[in-house]
């Protein structure tokens, strides 16, 4: 891909180069004022002088008025390059007679000016009478020119696409996760303006969330409380109460304990954001341990992982719980180890998921709509939650038979592979 500073310095040079061709061909097309003033001059000086064929004394006289009060020596060089007239002394004969390009323009070589004639004549002259190689200088100078006008601009537009780059960086870092996140505002123009628009959004975003996740954590804790008496009352009354209606309360304590503990661990995840505690587990004891609790059947390879162990804990358990509230027994768990990953298979003997709900049964407190049992909707978002903490991710998938099931992927240990 090519980099924005690369794209604006190519565009100027591509204007440079455009702009030294239209000039040169105007130039060939159109003829320069230094060029007409040069035909212009040889055309004075033929008018001046008498013919060619003039005798010599003719000439010479006419020569002697032409070079009054240039104090230099002036020659006049007839066709084939003789000197047919001189004042002072003789100058060399041109080097590049019937050269096709020369024209009627000024010459000049080393120290001696030359100016050809119409008629074929050279007159040479020890001072300047013109102008030499214009063209040739003039495109040399402006090429010259257009270099430095490129190299000088190179630095202001990597400058300006520096900041661009840092903007970019700022708002990928906001993105990340890091609300912490700003760019330098340097200068007065729009893209100093525009880091300062960013930063402002992100102290706003970074405000709502810290007062979301407060709220959060707020009301978790609160309810702890209520769900502490609640329990006690339950036990005090365990000899008069109905056990049926027994059953049911301890049942919604249960959910009411669960769900305030998903909540307080999402809110957690959301507020810290460094990495995750860095430690070697065995993935396939750790499945094992849980799939005992949960009546499931597991197979698979020993893969070892390096993350949070409690973490990966609660992402196996919330899988088989929704597999235990949802499904249909029994709970089938496979690990495997694919390339540099670790896959971690779930399905249960249930219809499965409709591969249209694949994403949104891992939004927070989504429920099917044919779902037997509610649950606290925050359990998947969770699984999806921890394993992205851990550099993977989890998502639905259909497998073979038609059901569908949900996979885990996590990065295998470095020492594993």
């Amino acid at each position: 891909m090519l980099r924005l500073y690369l794209r604006f310095y190519f565009a100027l040079v591509a204007a440079l180069v455009l702009f030294v061709l239209a000039t040169a061909a105007l130039w060939h097309f159109t003829g320069s004022p230094v060029e007409q003033a040069g035909i212009t001059l040889g055309r004075l000086v033929q008018n001046v002088l008498p013919p060619a064929d003039s005798p010599a004394a003719e000439q010479q006289e006419a020569l002697r008025r032409l070079a009054v009060g240039l104090n230099g020596d002036v020659t006049l060089f007839s066709r084939d390059g003789t000197p047919a007239a001189a004042i002072g002394r003789p100058l060399p004969p041109p080097e590049w007679k019937g050269h096709p390009t020369m024209g009627m323009l000024p010459w000049r070589h080393g120290a001696v000016s030359y100016v050809h004639l119409t008629d074929g004549r050279w007159l040479a002259a020890g001072v300047p009478i013109g102008y030499g190689h214009t063209r040739f200088l003039f495109h040399i100078v402006l090429v010259l020119l257009a270099a430095a006008i490129g190299v000088a601009a190179f630095p202001i537009v990597r400058r300006m696409s520096r900041r661009l780059e840092r903007l970019q960086r700022g708002v990928e870092s906001l993105g990340a996760g890091d609300l912490t996140a700003r760019v330098a505002v340097e200068g007065r123009d729009e893209v100093a303006r525009l880091a300062a628009s960013f930063n402002r959004a992100a102290s706003r975003i970074e405000q709502l969330m810290q007062g979301h996740k407060t709220l959060l954590a707020n009301a978790s804790h609160e309810l702890r409380t209520p769900l502490a008496r609640i329990r006690m009352a339950v036990e005090l009354m365990s000899v008069s109460a109905d056990e049926k209606h027994k059953i049911g309360l301890e049942q919604d304590i249960a959910e009411l304990d669960w769900l305030v503990d998903e909540i307080l661990l999402a809110s957690r995840l959301d507020a810290v954001t460094e990495a995750v505690a860095n430690e070697d587990v065995d993935l396939l004891a750790l499945a094992a341990e849980e799939c005992a609790r949960y009546d499931a059947h597991i197979e698979g390879a020993l893969v070892s992982i390096r993350g949070d162990a409690r973490l990966l804990r609660r992402l196996l358990r919330n899988l088989l719980e929704n597999a235990r509230r949802h499904g249909a027994p029994p709970t089938q768990v496979r690990i495997a180890c694919v390339g540099s990953d670790a896959k971690i298979t779930v399905w249960d003997g249930g219809p499965g998921i409709p591969p249209s709900e694949f994403d949104k049964v891992f939004q927070p407190f989504y429920h099917l709509k044919e779902a037997r049992n509610a649950g606290t909707g925050l359990g998947l978002a969770l699984v999806r939650q921890i394993a992205r903490r851990h550099g993977g991710d989890a998502r639905c998938d259909m497998m073979d038979d038609g059901r569908s099931c949900f996979v885990v992927t996590l990065p295998v240990a470095a020492a594993a592979l």
